[in-house]
């Protein structure tokens, strides 16, 4: 009986978690929607830089580009120095804006010619307005022979990521890598609270990793494709079962791609929903506008104020 008690209160608690202070979802930016598919959103700690992913339409090209505040307004977008003819995808940086993770298929030297799987990379420099390095691989043993995405990391410089493994428990899996007398240690599969034997992907931990957000895909709690959902860590140090985070923010389409700025409590995501209509238009222009400026099924940047205690 106590048990049972105590399961509800854990629901309840997260749901007042989830729940409290979830103001109206916008885009981030509009000046953005040149762009068929952005995704894969990270924003500096004090909201004056922004990194994200720009795609073609199927994907099949994909590129880090970001913008800069000067003088209270975003500048227009800018591909990062170390773009070239590889798929780039999946910013992260660092808590101290000295170190911008990514995902690339790119060459591990410029001797070879044969693209790689996908691993984790990262740039560096020594301030916000100095030069970023040459990328650097991160190496093993996050990095393997098998797709590594997605990464996000504490303040402690524990690393979470995706790993499409044989050894995991679904086809898509979050993964941890603690930062361990100066390098990373052995990847360990977060438990059945997280993982599942469908698609977890795309995690966000919270900086002093208290809690979790990572997308789902086709579950069967879900609300559409692919849901946000949030884990919370307990006092024994262990994630609780996850949760769907619910109406408004997952829609009957896709959201995926968190990001949690928690000094602005400000949820980020990329979200595919579509709130187009049949009108009538009055020019050609009338009709791109409306078409481009609006939710459009394409993959976009939103944001939402949420409150997680």
């Amino acid at each position: 009986m106590m048990k049972n008690r105590l399961m509800i209160l854990l629901v309840l608690c997260l749901n007042q978690v989830i729940a409290q202070n979830q103001g109206e979802i916008t885009q981030f930016n509009s000046a953005l929607n040149k762009f068929l598919n952005v995704r894969d959103f990270c924003i500096s700690e004090n909201g004056n830089e922004a990194f994200f992913t720009i795609q073609s339409p199927l994907q099949d090209i994909s590129q880090i580009a970001y913008i800069k505040k000067e003088g209270g307004e975003w500048t227009g977008p800018q591909l990062m120095p170390f773009s070239a003819s590889y798929m780039d995808l999946e910013p992260f940086l660092s808590h101290d804006g000295k170190r911008l993770f990514f995902v690339s298929d790119r060459t591990l030297d410029d001797s070879s010619k044969q693209k790689k799987d996908f691993d984790i990379w990262y740039v560096e420099r020594s301030g916000p307005e100095k030069d970023w390095s040459s990328p650097k691989n991160i190496g093993a043993p996050v990095n393997s022979d098998l797709n590594e995405f997605y990464p996000s990391i504490s303040k402690n410089n524990n690393m979470y990521f995706t790993l499409e493994s044989p050894n995991g428990l679904g086809k898509d899996d979050i993964y941890i890598s603690r930062w361990e007398n100066g390098s990373y240690s052995t990847p360990q599969l977060l438990d059945a609270n997280i993982n599942s034997s469908g698609y977890e992907f795309n995690a966000f931990v919270s900086k002093n990793e208290d809690f979790i957000l990572f997308s789902r895909y086709n579950e069967a709690d879900g609300i559409g494709s692919g849901d946000l959902y949030i884990s919370l860590k307990n006092d024994k140090g262990s994630w609780e079962k996850a949760k769907n985070i619910g109406t408004p923010i997952n829609t009957k389409y896709m959201e995926y791609c968190p990001f949690y700025h928690e000094t602005n409590q400000t949820l980020y995501f990329t979200s595919r929903r579509n709130n187009l209509s049949p009108k009538k238009f009055d020019s050609v222009s009338d009709f791109q506008e409306y078409i481009y400026e609006n939710n459009n099924g394409l993959s976009k940047i939103y944001m939402a104020q949420l409150k997680i205690n």
